[in-house]
C-alpha cells in the first residue's frame, strides 16, 4: 500500500469501499461508512470550533474503545484539528488540568464518564456526549458531508494531530505532540515491518488514549486499509473469542495484557484462531515464549514513546533480557549524564548477571535525527529533552558489545504501572494529607511481571499508629488519586532516611524494597484490604518473579 503525507490523506482513501472497516460488539462500518461518519463529524467540528483570537483547533476524546473515538480521530484528520486523548483514570483536579492545558475547546465523551466532569471547572469547553439522542440530532444535519468539504484550515504533514500525555518527575503530565506527518510515516513503517495488508484485521483492546493503539495498532490499519476491531475495554477472557469472531490477525499489548491473557484457563482450542502477530512492550521474554508455546502467536517486542525520540527494534536474534537495536536511522548510544561519555559495553557473569553497572548503566540518548516535535507549551521540558542537541529519553540503559540494549530503570522518579506512567511527586503530595503522616515518600518496586508496582513509606507523627483501613479510607476519599496510584505496598517507618543534603534517600528505599526490618503493608490483590507482608507471603512473591523470569527487588 502506498504511503501518505497525511493522516487525512488516508482517512479519504476509504471513500467508496465497501468492505468491512470498523466493528465492535454492537456496530459493522463499512471503510466507506467510516469515511462518511468522519467527514460529517469533522463538518461539525468546523462549526463547532469558529475561529476566535487565541483559541485552538483542539478537542479532547474521553472515551472507551468505541467506534465514536477512531471517528473522531479521523474527523480531526480530515478538519486539521488535533486530539487530545483523556485519560479516564485521572481524577477531580488533575482531569481538568489536563483538558484545560491541551486548551481543548470540545470534548467528545460518553454518559458513563460524565460523572468524573461533574464540578469540574471548564469555562469555554462544549461537551458532547454520544450516545445520546441530543448529539445525534445535533450530528445528524451533517450527514450528507464528503471528506475535504470542511477543514478549520490547511491540512499538511506538519498540521498537530495528536497531543499525547506523558508524564514527567514534576507531576504535571506533559503533551507529547505528534503532526500528521509523522503519525502517517509511523503507519507506513509498521505495514512495512510486519507486512501488514488489506485483508488483516487489526484489534485494538489497549486503550485509544494511549499511543500504543493510536501509533501502533489504528496507524498501520489505516495505511494499509485493513480493518479494525474495538474491544470498549481489554478483557482477558473475552480476548480470544473477540479475535475469532472478528477474524483478528494483529494486536498490540503491553505486558501487564499479556499476563492477564496467560491466567485464562487453558483450553484445546486456544490455537484455533487467525492471530499471526502480536506487538508492544513489557511483555518479558519469559511470557513471550510462554505466549507463543500455548496461543501459536509470536509477541514483537520494541521500544519508544509517545515523543517519538528514539526507538529500539527487537530482532530474531535479540539475546533473552534484551529490547534489541537501535531502529534505522537511529543513533543511539548510552550516556553518562555527567560526563557526557559514552558508557562501557556490559558485561556478563556466565549466569547473566551484569557485573559492571556502575561503568555501563547509562541514559540512553539519540544522536541523530530525532522525530521528536516537542511539547504542547512546555519548553522547559523541551529543552530539557533536546540538551546539547541530542535527543535525551529519560531511560536507563546497558549496551552489551554487539550493540544489543537492555532497560535498566528510569532517571527520575517515574513509575510505570499497567503501562501507566505515574509521577512519585504527584502521589506523594496526595499521600501527604493524611493526618497521622509525618513524612511520605513513594517509588517504584519492579512488578513481578512488567513495569512497576507503587510503593510508599510513611513516617507516622509521634504516638500515631498505622490502622490498615483508616487508611484505606482515606484513600477512598481522595477525589484526584487516579486509579493506578494507590500504593501496594506501605512501609511504616519512625522517620524517612536521609541523604547528607537532608534529601530524601530513594535509592536505599528502592534498594531494601519490601525486604526491610521496618512493617510492611500490602494488598494482595488491588481492591484486597490491607494486611501485613507475612514472611509466606513475601516467599511466594519472590517466586513470583522467578517464574516469570523478573529479577527480584
Amino acid at each position: 500500500m502506498r504511503g501518505a503525507d497525511t493522516v487525512a490523506e488516508l482517512v479519504r482513501r476509504q471513500w467508496g469501499d465497501q468492505r468491512i472497516g470498523l466493528r465492535d460488539e454492537h456496530h459493522t462500518l463499512t471503510h466507506h461508512q467510516v469515511a462518511a461518519g468522519a467527514a460529517a463529524r469533522a463538518a461539525l467540528l468546523v462549526d463547532l470550533m469558529p475561529p476566535v483570537p487565541g483559541g485552538e483547533p483542539h478537542l479532547g476524546i474521553l472515551l472507551d474503545n468505541t467506534p465514536e473515538y477512531p471517528l473522531w480521530l479521523s474527523a480531526a484528520a480530515l478538519a486539521g484539528a488535533a486530539v487530545a486523548g483523556i485519560n479516564p483514570t485521572r481524577r477531580g483536579a488533575e482531569l481538568a488540568r489536563d483538558i484545560r492545558h491541551t486548551a481543548c475547546r470540545v470534548l467528545v465523551t460518553q454518559r458513563t464518564h460524565l460523572p468524573l466532569l461533574d464540578g469540574l471547572p471548564l469555562p469555554g469547553v462544549r461537551i458532547l456526549v454520544t450516545d445520546t439522542d441530543a448529539y445525534r440530532e445535533l450530528l445528524a444535519p451533517y450527514a450528507g458531508a464528503r471528506p475535504g468539504d470542511a477543514t478549520l484550515g490547511p491540512v499538511r504533514p506538519d498540521s498537530r494531530f495528536l497531543l499525547s500525555f506523558t508524564s514527567g518527575s514534576t507531576g504535571a503530565p506533559k503533551a507529547a505532540l505528534c503532526s500528521q506527518g509523522r503519525l502517517a510515516a509511523a503507519g507506513a513503517s509498521l505495514v512495512s515491518h510486519f507486512g501488514v495488508g488489506r485483508d488483516d484485521v487489526h484489534y485494538v483492546c489497549m486503550p485509544m488514549f494511549h499511543g500504543n493503539a493510536v501509533i501502533a495498532d489504528w496507524a498501520p490499519a489505516l495505511t494499509a486499509g485493513a480493518g479494525v476491531a474495538l474491544r470498549a475495554r481489554f478483557s482477558a477472557s473475552r480476548f480470544l473469542p473477540d479475535v475469532r469472531r472478528f477474524g483478528a490477525t494483529y494486536f498490540t499489548y503491553v505486558g501487564r495484557a499479556v499476563q492477564y491473557l496467560l491466567a485464562t484457563p487453558p483450553a484445546p482450542d486456544d490455537r484455533t484462531h487467525p492471530l499471526r502477530l502480536g506487538f508492544g512492550t513489557e511483555a518479558g521474554a519469559v511470557d513471550a515464549a510462554r505466549f507463543r508455546e500455548r496461543f501459536g502467536v509470536p509477541l514483537v517486542e520494541g521500544y519508544g514513546s509517545s515523543e517519538g525520540g528514539a526507538a529500539i527494534q527487537r530482532t530474531p536474534n535479540t539475546p533473552t533480557g534484551a529490547i534489541g537495536r537501535a531502529a534505522p536511522g537511529d543513533d543511539l548510544a548510552v550516556i553518562d549524564a555527567e560526563t557526557g561519555e559514552v558508557c562501557a559495553p556490559a558485561r556478563f557473569s556466565p549466569t547473566g548477571r551484569l557485573l559492571n553497572a556502575s561503568e555501563a548503566v547509562g541514559e540512553l540518548v539519540n544522536r541523530g535525527r530525532s522525530p521528536f516535535e516537542g511539547y504542547w507549551r512546555n519548553p522547559e521540558a523541551e529543552a530539557a529533552r533536546l540538551r546539547g542537541g541530542w535527543y535525551w529519553t529519560g531511560d536507563l540503559f546497558y549496551r552489551d558489545a554487539d550493540g544489543f540494549l537492555y532497560f535498566a530503570g528510569r532517571t527520575d522518579d517515574r513509575l510505570r504501572v499497567d503501562s501507566e506512567n505515574l509521577a512519585a511527586a504527584m502521589i506523594e503530595h496526595i499521600l501527604a494529607r493524611w493526618d497521622r503522616a509525618a513524612g511520605v515518600a513513594v517509588y517504584a518496586v519492579p512488578d513481578p511481571v512488567a513495569g512497576d508496582q507503587v510503593m510508599a513509606a510513611i513516617a507516622l507523627r509521634e504516638a500515631a499508629a498505622f490502622d490498615p483501613a483508616a487508611f484505606a479510607a482515606f484513600l477512598a476519599a481522595q477525589a484526584d488519586l487516579g486509579t493506578k496510584m494507590p500504593p501496594r505496598f506501605v512501609r511504616v517507618m519512625r522517620e524517612l532516611p536521609l541523604t547528607a543534603t537532608n534529601k530524601i534517600h530513594r535509592v536505599a528505599l528502592r534498594q531494601a524494597a519490601f525486604r526491610c526490618e521496618d512493617p510492611v503493608w500490602w494488598r494482595p490483590t488491588p481492591s484486597a484490604p490491607y494486611e501485613p507482608l507475612t514472611p509466606a507471603a513475601t516467599s511466594a512473591l519472590l517466586t513470583e518473579y522467578t517464574t516469570h523470569g523478573r529479577p527480584p527487588p
